[in-house]
């Protein structure tokens, strides 16, 4: 392996590492999610806050009309038995409660503008967060996808992690096949040939020479015999019957 090789592979390692560690796209998409849903329910605690005083001004604001509405039944009463100074004092009674009434329903009116401001807010943000839910799953499902395509294609392509070296280890493998067959080859050759001695046979390359010449010889004199022994035994008058 070339230096330039060992650099290559440890560089792409360390960029494998890294995008194996890198923020996941999907996750991402799910913590803005988690993170919208949170600031819909600090919406939803706000409202409720601003409705409870909403809700109690109107209380105090009720409160108020009906001490005012005693203090005025009670000031006709005084009149009715000659108490001036009883009507006089039911009616300061009663101006003070239209006085903290006013107070209140200037309180009630900001209040109850706000609570419809966060209504209209809380409303609008479902809507969005409803929206953003559905093309979270969307691009969810389409990132998925494409992930599976390319590691699909990668791996045909051989473009994948360790893909890249069966090529070459096929090529390398098959190089070696032809030598290793070439000098097998070669090898029978020279044995062929007497330029190698098989070391468990101690015969000179004479005595090789001669016994080749021998079993060459006796095979031919064997073969001159089994002809001459047929072409006899074509000759001989009545073999045909006689096997009959």
């Amino acid at each position: 392996m070339s230096i330039f090789k060992h650099a290559a592979e440890i560089l792409e390692g360390r960029v494998n590492h890294f995008l194996n560690n890198a923020e996941d796209p999907g996750e991402t998409l799910d913590l803005s999610y988690e993170k919208m849903i949170a600031n819909l329910q600090d919406t939803k605690r706000h409202l409720a806050d601003v409705v409870t005083e909403r809700v109690s001004l109107e209380n105090q604001m009720a409160q108020a009309q009906k001490a005012a509405d005693k203090a005025d039944a009670g000031a006709r009463m005084a009149l009715g038995a000659n108490r001036e100074d009883l009507a006089r004092a039911e009616l300061a009674q009663k101006q003070s409660e239209l006085q903290k009434i006013a107070s209140l329903q200037e309180a009630h009116d900001t209040v109850a503008a706000q609570a419809q401001k966060l209504t209209d807010y809380e409303s609008k943000l479902q809507e969005h967060i409803e929206q953003f839910r559905v093309q979270k799953e969307v691009t969810k499902s389409e990132m998925a996808a494409a992930r599976a395509e390319v590691e699909v294609s990668a791996s045909l392509t051989g473009v994948g992690q360790g893909m890249d070296d069966a090529g070459e280890a096929m090529r390398h493998a098959q190089e070696r096949t032809q030598q290793m067959e070439s000098k097998a080859a070669a090898m029978d050759g020279l044995m062929e040939s007497g330029a190698l001695n098989d070391p468990l046979d101690g015969r000179s390359q004479a005595e090789k020479e001669l016994d080749k010449m021998r079993a060459t010889g006796g095979v031919e004199d064997e073969l001159a015999q089994l002809k001459a022994e047929m072409a006899k035994g074509k000759g001989t008058p009545g073999s045909g019957a006689a096997g009959g």
